[in-house]
């Protein structure tokens, strides 16, 4: 019986013990449930919106023009003898770029200055007998009629010389035309005749040139425009045709780093397409600009205005709407629906939705998953515009 109650006794411990231990089980258990860890808020640069002073300009779809052009063509016809440059390269005025046979030419100059040589000789005989004639007539040694012929072979022969140095004179541009030169500095092309081919006289084209600096941009300026301008240019807000324009070409996104000068306004407007030709000059100093080339072209439109401008980084799209996020009280981001304007050397004009002083979130935006999202703003400098200018968006097309 007492082993029975000591096998009981011990059986009943272990169970408590058991107990005891499932309980602290679930005690822990318990203490192990953390809190949750609120999540950082995400840091974004943001700029103080300010109000600048802007330039209202038009901007148009224009092309680079050189202001001298030739397709070179020799004045004399013969053979190639030498090809005188490298194709491509920038020429000289007056630098020989062919050389045609001047062999033919020279044998010409030579016949030409006999011819002369033999004229001069006839002219000093017939003077000589001119001279003796006229004094045998004051002698009556010699009729008037044959003191007459002898006056008539000088004078014939004083224009057989003429005739003879204006042979000379041919012969000898012929032979220089042989030296086929640049008339003008610039971009020489492609050799389309080589040694050997025959090249005509003012037919057969042997290369072309084309000046380099300065250049011309044309553009086709509306007429609505056009008119703008004339009501400026009477009420003085406006220079005459010598307008300042900016220009940037297809690499240039958003900025227009030329400057050039009007010096052209065509005198008719084209009732075909309702637009005038302008043309500018460029200085074009580091060979940027080659003709042909694409060119947007901003000009002056009007008089200085304030507008409110932004970064362009900082402006979003929604499907057709355009935002950005301003930093609130609480440094949350709320979204601002905003109405573009236009844009300026990186910025952007904005018409409506935007007052000066506001916050505009300018790098970061992708970390804003919601409107109303705490975020921890870090001030940067506003960025500040190049030139007191603003440019449409739509171009007129050229």
């Amino acid at each position: 019986m007492n082993r029975i109650r000591r096998v009981l006794g011990r059986s009943s411990s272990s169970t408590h013990r058991l107990g005891a231990l499932c309980l602290l089980l679930a005690l822990g258990g318990c203490n192990e449930k953390a809190e949750p860890v609120a999540a950082a808020a995400p840091v974004v640069e943001v700029t103080t919106v300010s109000v600048q002073a802007v330039r209202e300009w038009d901007l148009f779809n224009g092309r680079i023009s050189a202001i001298d052009a030739v397709d070179l063509r020799p004045r004399v016809s013969g053979y190639v003898d030498r090809v005188a440059f490298r194709e491509g390269d920038e020429v000289e005025k007056g630098q020989t770029l062919f050389v045609i046979d001047p062999r033919p030419y020279r044998e010409a100059l030579a016949s030409a200055q006999a011819r002369l040589a033999r004229a001069r000789a006839t002219v000093r005989l017939a003077t000589e007998q001119d001279r003796r004639g006229q004094a045998l007539v004051k002698q009556s040694a010699l009729s008037r009629e044959e003191g007459d012929i002898r006056s008539a072979s000088l004078a014939q022969g004083v224009a057989d010389v003429n005739a003879a140095v204006a042979e000379v004179a041919t012969a000898q541009l012929n032979l220089d035309f042989t030296q086929v030169r640049a008339p003008f500095s610039g971009r020489v092309g492609r050799a389309m005749l080589t040694l050997g081919n025959l090249a005509q006289a003012d037919q057969s084209i042997l290369t072309s040139i084309v000046s380099q600096d300065p250049m011309y941009v044309y553009f086709d300026a509306d007429e609505q425009s056009l008119l703008r301008y004339t009501e400026l240019l009477g009420k003085g807000q406006r220079p005459g045709v010598s307008n300042t324009v900016r220009v940037g070409l297809a690499n240039d996104v958003g900025t227009f780093p030329l400057t050039g000068t009007v010096d052209f306004l065509d005198n008719q407007v084209d009732p075909a397409t309702g637009t005038i030709r302008v043309r500018a000059v460029l200085p074009n100093p580091e060979r940027r600009l080659t003709a042909g080339l694409f060119a947007r072209v901003r000009l002056e439109g009007g008089s200085e205005t304030r507008a409110v401008l932004i970064d362009d980084r900082a402006v979003q799209t929604d499907q057709d709407r355009k935002y950005v996020y301003v930093i609130g009280p609480q440094n949350q981001a709320l979204r601002k629906d905003v109405t573009l304007g236009r844009q300026l050397d990186g910025l952007r004009v904005i018409s409506a939705g935007l007052a000066a002083g506001d916050r505009v979130v300018l790098n970061g935006a992708q970390k804003i998953f919601y409107p109303g999202m705490a975020v921890e703003p870090k001030e940067i400098a506003a960025p500040t515009q190049q030139a007191s200018t603003a440019a449409p968006q739509t171009p007129v097309a050229k």
